[in-house]
Order: structure tokens, then sequence, then C-alpha cells
């Protein structure tokens, strides 16, 4: 396994200075937005999958800086009705023709969600099987996705992309163990797998060493975030809606790994993903802002050396 960065986390530096950093930390590996939800900060795709020299130059910066390209990622929401799902899978097709450009086989995204129904103009989230309603939401949004998810898979395929690592998140319709599955299933393609992120597993509920253990066969890419339980959870419960920067006043935060979950449970889980067969990229996903950037991700990566199984 080796360690990495989502160049997100630098997005306020030119890809040459997140290179810097990352150089500066011993990292081996990054992982660079392409669009959608990532604001793209170190890569032009319209530009990069036109110009050979561009793509040349990319790599140059990241080979001076002893990086290679883990993953792109172009998380957004593909079934999103009307025009905005069609910009997210044009982008997500663009990242596709990218990775075939640059040799990257990995392509991290996030499932998406549909609206509710055909005249639906936003998603819907379901997560009880009650009112009656919500199991035939679930009927229409799983007619629709399926689809969508066959094109976007076999796109992929053409660009020579090997693994598409869906990341399990809040208002997805693939968001845990049971429904990544039942995504594999009904596409029929061995190409989606898991971007394996504990952080949101924490505050969903889940168990990510658990769930390690369910995906052994298909954890195609891991992010490495924490989650800190705050006391507000005992009154509000954990599904939060106030935004990443009231963090004081929030049921649960993003935090520097170690500071939810201690060097030990991190140990645990890398020993778990190295038995599972997992040896690719570890890349921090720096989300926390309880603390400056610089001391984030040097703590982070401390933890990751300490942990790392031999």
């Amino acid at each position: 396994m080796k360690l990495g960065l989502v160049t997100d986390s630098l997005a306020d530096r030119s890809l040459a200075e997140a290179a810097a950093v990352c150089r500066g930390l011993g990292l081996e590996q990054v992982e660079l937005g392409c669009g959608n939800w990532s604001p793209a900060p170190h890569v032009d795709l319209k530009k990069l999958t036109a110009d050979a020299g561009a793509r040349r130059r990319l790599l140059d910066t990241l080979g001076e800086n002893g990086l290679t390209i883990s993953a792109l990622n172009c998380s957004g929401n593909p079934l999103f009705p009307g025009e905005k799902g069609a910009g997210d899978r044009a982008v997500a097709e663009g990242t596709f023709l990218l990775a075939e450009q640059l040799g990257v086989e990995t392509v991290v995204m996030m499932s998406g969600l549909p609206g509710g129904c055909p005249e639906d103009r936003t998603p819907t989230w379901i997560v009880t099987s009650w009112p009656p309603e919500t199991e035939e939401i679930l009927r229409y949004q799983w007619e629709a996705a399926v689809p969508v998810w066959k094109a976007l898979a076999a796109r992929a395929r053409d660009h020579g992309v090997k693994r598409i690592a869906l990341e399990f998140h809040g208002w997805q319709l693939v968001y845990n163990v049971e429904t990544l599955r039942r995504l594999r299933s009904e596409v029929g393609d061995d190409i989606l797998g898991v971007n394996l992120d504990p952080s949101h597993l924490f505050w969903m509920g889940a168990d990510p060493v658990e769930v390690a253990r369910a995906l052994a066969d298909c954890i195609y890419h891991v992010h490495i975030k924490d989650v800190r339980l705050e006391p507000a959870a005992g009154q509000n419960t954990l599904l939060d809606t106030k935004g990443v920067l009231e963090f004081a006043n929030r049921s649960w935060n993003f935090v520097t790994p170690g500071a939810g979950h201690d060097a030990v449970w991190w140990r645990r889980f890398l020993e778990t993903l190295r038995d599972c067969g997992y040896d690719g990229a570890l890349s921090i996903e720096q989300e926390d802002y309880t603390i400056p950037l610089e001391e984030a991700l040097e703590k982070a990566v401390s933890l990751l050396r300490q942990a790392l199984p031999a």
C-alpha cells in the first residue's frame, strides 16, 4: 500500500506547489479531481484531453516530485434528472478519456441518486421503508439507475478503465455493502467496486472493518479520513444538516486520522485491508477544519506510517 493525497486538499496551491508538499511529506501518489463535485484545482479536463503537451507537463511535474497518479476522481451525480445529470455524465466520460490518455486504470466516483419519479427535478434519498410510498420510489430509482450505469461501465471499459471505485456516502443510491452488491449484480459488470472511505461509514453507523471484509473482492481504492462523534449527537442524532464549517455545533465532524479513532483502530483497519489482498493507494482526504492544513497532513502521514502493517 502506498501513501497518497487527494490533491483537492491543496486546492489553494498550484499543481507544482501541491506536488512539492506531497514530496515533503514523503507521499508517493496523488488522486486528481477532474470536476463535478471537485473544484478540479489541478486538472483542466478539456485542455488536458485535447493537448498531449499539457498531459506531458502534468506527468513531468508529478514525476519530478516522485509522484504517480493513483486515480482520477469525477464524483458527482450522473443520475440527477435532466441537464444536470447529463452534464455530470459528460464530465465522467471526459475523465474516462483522460484516464486512458494518462494510463490511469482507476476512476473514483459516487453512484449518484435519481429523482423519486419521472416528473421529479431533484433527487430523493430513501432511508426507511415507511411510509409505504418509499418502496415505490426505490423501485423507480433502481429502474432508472441501472441503464445509466450499464452505459457508464461500458464507456469506461472502452477507454481502458479497469476499476470504477464508488464511494459510499449519504444522498446516494449506493451507500453500503448491500446496495453496492445490488448495483454490481444488476449492471453485471465487475468494473464496479468500492472506494472505501471509513469516515462516511462511521457517521452512517457501519463498521469499516466489517465492510472491508464483506467487500474483499472489490476494494478498488481507499480514502483516509476520520470522523469524531460530538456531544450534540446525544440530542440531535447523527443525521446532521449543518454545514461542515459549523463544526462547533455539529453532531459529528470530519477530523484528521487519530482524532476520531486512535492508531490501534487504524492499524486494525490497514491490517484488514492487507488481509483482503488490497495493495493500492491510501489516499488522504483532508477535510478537518479544526486545525491548520499543514498540521493536519503531517499528523495524518505520521499516524499512517505508525499504523501500516509490516
